[in-house]
């Protein structure tokens, strides 16, 4: 094993064994939990980028990447293999997962410093990261699911931290329900996979022509109305539909807020989400098998994934807009996102998706964490008001945007560092990295539409109708928070968060500027000269190496560029003047949103389209009813218990009738004898009087019979 190899291997471990010491060991004290977890997560960061490093230096590494892996499980004559593999996409997630991560846990130092469960906490997000990174570097399909499937039930239990709240733990089954729905069909997409190429291996499978033409035949399952590789690629990506919150299985992403911040940072930024898109990725070989994009032929899985990327791009950027909860916001803009990339994905832009995918995961970890240093700092305040005599207004809830106002002031280091995430979250031009990977997105969008492709036309309407909300909606959040002045007396006693709290988001903000640059076009004015001196940006060039053909990098199109300055500096020039200039005077005061939308549709963007009761009528209540009538009363009391307690009944008459048995005749015969032969010798007893002169008459009496006897008898 080269060092490599090892180095990779180890990367995963250090949060895993951090999990059972804290668990095993360490519950108890607080500064060992800490210095496990941070310790095991630096060490881990150190190990992603040393290998990340290795990569980038390495020529070919698509060609030949690092690859080791161990007999695991035995098949018949066959061995499903354990292993670990390096290849451009892999290296990239070695940068984005070990920063944000690390910066998650230092930033858990101060979020959770007055918890009673603080080494509780620490333990499940060590095996969070731990499961996340085994994702990341795994060489096949079943060891990605086994670290998938972990991060599942981590995200129930982190969602459900603060379970003596009714809301938390309903969410956490909430998100762990609705994504086993996907969970479900993906975990059939593999086995479905196994049976038809005896191999989960990503390189023995994507890597291998004859295998992709075979998966290219009919499938025996509906009647050859799709091909293999078509139905294996639309039951793993309804796993990403599940995990990467996308419509119609969105439902659980918000109410995945109920956890603490740093639980929200990790599940939309670093980890889970991003897991989905990064599978649909990692397989994006088998999932375009017999696609043209640039003809118009599109795969069954890249439809899919077309329509319902730009579509929930667009649908969560509507709900983010009327959202009050700071959080929240956040959570329908991640959605958002994350339909981007799955959008980019269905018509071919497989390097573009994977750029915001990186950029996404750094400038939305920072806008979670700096979300939680807003309410961190609200709850102070609201603390010191308490103490001071001020009273909160009526519905006050520190996470409600309304209550807030004038901290940019209150806590600068937080609004400087929101401020960048949130332009970056909108594509502000040039500086912010953002811009760079969603212009990417757009501009193949572009294409697909200048080429009158039906799927690209309605991607590109989609995304950029959403670029335009979400730079709407961001900057609606930026007023609302830190512009004005302070809505409650809470905003006015709002202080800025500890050092713990503050240096992740300086170190992520600059992280949101400088990333973007590594993917500029060479043809780009000034900087495409300066950053991409080759035939395409260097991104473009290194992540193009995992597929078997490299793409072509796009020709610059100053169209794209253009579309994306214009619906960016359009909605934030929008936000700023509805929410900044205008102003957001009070938190009674009706949003100035619901006055252009009308009262109606205001309503129905507040309640989320009605998703939740949707569902609650379609699928929990019938459910329910189900459950009690026919699953408990009918089958279990009824057919179940009724055939139970009839076995039982006969059981008890049989055991009477035995009893009665037992009674009368065995017990009456067994103890009848001894009872005779009690009573004999009661009776005989009495002949044993003691005196020897009644003896003597009775021996004497019986002489003269037994003589009579004989006498008479001879």
């Amino acid at each position: 094993m080269t060092t490599q190899e090892l180095l990779t291997w180890l990367i995963p471990i250090p949060p895993l064994v951090a999990f059972f010491l804290i668990v095993l060991f360490t519950a108890r004290s607080r500064a060992l939990s800490t210095l496990l977890a941070v310790g095991s997560m630096v060490i881990s960061a150190v190990l992603g980028f040393s290998v990340f490093f290795i990569g980038i230096s390495t020529e070919h590494l698509g060609a030949h990447p690092i690859e080791s892996a161990i007999d695991w499980l035995s098949v018949g004559a066959e061995a499903i293999k354990i292993g670990v593999v390096v290849d451009p996409l892999t290296v990239i997630m070695l940068f984005m997962v070990p920063l944000t991560a690390t910066s998650i846990f230092v930033y858990s130092i101060g979020y959770m410093a007055a918890d009673p469960r603080y080494s509780r906490f620490f333990a499940f997000i060590s095996l969070f990261a731990g499961a996340m990174l085994t994702l990341v570097v795994a060489d096949n399909l079943l060891l990605l699911f086994i670290g998938w499937e972990i991060m599942g039930l981590c995200s129930y239990l982190l969602i459900g931290f603060w379970f003596e709240k009714r809301s938390a733990y309903r969410a956490a089954v909430k998100a762990f329900l609705t994504t086993r729905v996907g969970d479900v069909l993906m975990l059939l997409g593999i086995a479905y996979l196994y049976s038809a190429t005896g191999t989960l291996n990503f390189h023995e499978v994507l890597r291998n022509p004859e295998m992709l033409e075979s998966l290219a035949a009919p499938s025996i399952y509906l009647g050859g109305g799709i091909s293999t590789a078509g139905l294996i690629g639309l039951l793993l990506f309804a796993g990403t539909v599940g995990k990467s919150a996308q419509f119609p299985l969105h439902v659980w992403l918000p109410d995945a807020m109920e956890g603490p911040t740093p639980v929200s940072a990790m599940i939309h930024a670093a980890t889970m989400v991003s897991a989905g898109v990064y599978m649909v990725i990692r397989m994006y070989p088998l999932l375009s098998i017999g696609a043209e994009p640039h003809e118009g032929i599109f795969s069954p899985p890249m439809l899919a994934m077309g329509l319902i990327g730009a579509f929930t791009a667009l649908f969560s950027a509507t709900i983010a807009v009327a959202q009050n909860d700071i959080k929240r916001v956040l959570a329908y803009s991640t959605i958002s996102q994350l339909g981007y990339m799955v959008a980019a994905l269905g018509i071919g832009a497989y390097i573009a998706a994977a750029f915001h995918l990186i950029t996404h995961a750094i400038f939305k970890a920072l806008l979670f964490m700096g979300s939680g240093s807003v309410i961190h700092g609200m709850e102070h305040g609201e603390h010191h008001a308490h103490h001071e005599g001020h009273h909160m207004p009526e519905g006050f809830n520190p996470q409600d945007m309304r209550f807030m106002g004038g901290l940019r002031k209150k806590q600068p280091i937080t609004f400087w560092t929101f401020l960048i995430g949130g332009m970056a979250l909108s594509g502000f031009p040039v500086v912010t990295a953002g811009f760079w990977s969603k212009d990417e997105i757009i501009a193949d969008a572009l294409q697909q539409t200048q080429m009158g492709h039906g799927l690209g036309v309605f991607v590109f309407v989609m995304l950029v109708a959403a670029a335009f909300l979400t730079a709407f909606y961001t900057m609606r959040q930026i007023g609302m928070t830190f512009f004005g002045k302070p809505r409650s007396a809470a905003a006015e006693h709002a202080t800025e968060s500890v050092w713990t709290m503050t240096a992740p988001l300086v170190v992520l903000a600059f992280f949101a500027l400088v990333t973007g640059f590594v993917g500029v076009h060479p043809d780009f004015p000034i900087l495409g000269a300066i950053l991409s001196p080759g035939e395409s940006s260097p991104f473009h060039e290194f992540v193009g190496g995992t597929l078997l053909e490299h793409p072509e990098a796009l020709p610059f199109n100053p169209t794209a560029v253009a579309t994306s300055v214009v619906v960016a500096l359009g909605g934030l020039a929008l936000g700023w003047w509805v929410y900044v200039v205008r102003g957001y005077k009070e938190a009674t005061q009706p949003d100035p949103v619901q006055g252009v939308l009308g009262g109606w549709l205001y309503s129905i963007l507040v309640n989320k389209y009605y998703f939740d009761e949707l569902y609650e009528a379609i699928f929990i209540k019938p459910a329910e009813w189900f459950a009690e009538k026919v699953a408990y009363l009918f089958i279990d009391r009824g057919i179940i218990d009724g055939i139970l307690h009839g076995i039982g009944r006969i059981a008890i008459w049989i055991g009477y009738l035995f009893r009665s048995f037992n009674t009368e005749v065995v017990d009456g015969v067994g103890d009848g004898i001894p009872m005779g032969i009690g009573e004999f010798g009661a009776w005989f007893r009495e002949i044993q009087t003691g005196k020897i002169q009644q003896y003597l008459l009775m021996a004497l009496v019986s002489i003269i019979v037994i003589g009579a006897i004989f006498w008479f008898g001879g």
